[in-house]
């Protein structure tokens, strides 16, 4: 046998050898990420949750610590300190979904802050979940602004969309935002659209267009883990629920249920979307609920 014929015969038998089902490597649990061009804006990343921090010369603005059922605080913490011995001031709720706040009593062991909009406030307080941190000062629907060691963080309420408690969070300065659940990368709006208001949330996004930044941080990475969105994925994100809204319209027009308008929408010019296929038939659902019964 040939040099080159015992080679590619060694070849054939270590590839036969693989399992057919190899994966790609999974990231870790856990990771930090500079945002490029900033002076301390950071992302924390843990499983499919992000939130984002800032670090200033005065201390730390956290966001989200990232919980239910999540052991994520420690962690979150101990990314920050790698990076800065710093007190951290305040913890900011992106609103009142346990997936995303929860389990942030370590930061309240070392002094933070921790901030909410009032509806979020009240809602924990009715609810009395053990692993969430009441917050200690409230913005109201005029919204706010932290300023810590030359950075301003404005708290922007833009009304009803992913809940009645959402805080749109901007750095002006870094023209930056961070947007929890419902401005997707590339991705469709998750499940049956708990908590959301519609119209409510599509006026929201259209708002969020006319705003000054550039860079979108959103509460999940997107497919591929990408981390970080523009404008061109908001728009998507509004083109999306605009037709969809526009085709169960149609199917409540015509008589259809639930099952006929579920099977019957198609969108096609979202197949490729992330949650496509898992999320479409929830979605149809919620704005059915909308067009047929007003809720």
């Amino acid at each position: 046998m040939s040099r080159l014929a015992t080679a590619l015969f060694a070849s054939l038998i270590v590839a036969a050898a693989l399992p057919a089902h190899a994966q790609a490597p999974q990231p870790p649990l856990f990771s930090t990420t500079k945002v490029e061009g900033t002076d301390g804006v950071y992302i924390f990343r843990y499983q499919g949750h992000q939130a984002m921090f800032v670090v200033t010369p005065d201390g730390v603005i956290a966001t989200d610590p990232v919980g239910e059922r999540r052991p994520a605080a420690a962690a979150y913490i101990a990314e920050i300190r790698k990076i800065t011995q710093a007190p951290i001031r305040y913890v900011v709720y992106s609103h009142s979904h346990f997936d995303h706040i929860a389990g942030g009593k370590p930061f309240k062991d070392l002094g933070a802050v921790f901030v909410a909009h009032k509806n979020t406030k009240s809602l924990l307080e009715e609810r009395k979940a053990p692993d969430v941190v009441i917050p200690d000062l409230v913005v109201d629907d005029s919204g706010g602004k932290l300023e810590l060691g030359g950075t301003t963080l404005e708290l922007l309420y833009l009304g009803k969309n992913h809940g009645d408690n959402s805080l749109i969070m901007r750095l002006p300065k870094e023209k930056i935002i961070f947007v929890v659940d419902f401005l997707p990368l590339s991705g469709t709006q998750f499940r049956q659209m708990a908590d959301t208001y519609v119209p409510e949330q599509e006026n929201t996004m259209k708002k969020i267009l006319t705003m000054d930044w550039e860079r979108l941080i959103p509460g999940h990475p997107g497919a591929g883990g990408r981390q970080i969105g523009n404008k061109d994925d908001v728009k998507m994100d509004l083109d999306y629920v605009l037709d969809l809204s526009a085709a169960v319209k149609e199917a409540v027009n015509a008589g259809k249920s639930y099952g006929d308008a579920i099977r019957d929408i198609k969108l096609p010019k979202y197949e490729n979307l992330a949650g496509y296929q898992a999320n479409l038939a929830g979605n149809i659902e919620r704005y059915y609920d909308y067009w047929n019964r007003g809720i």
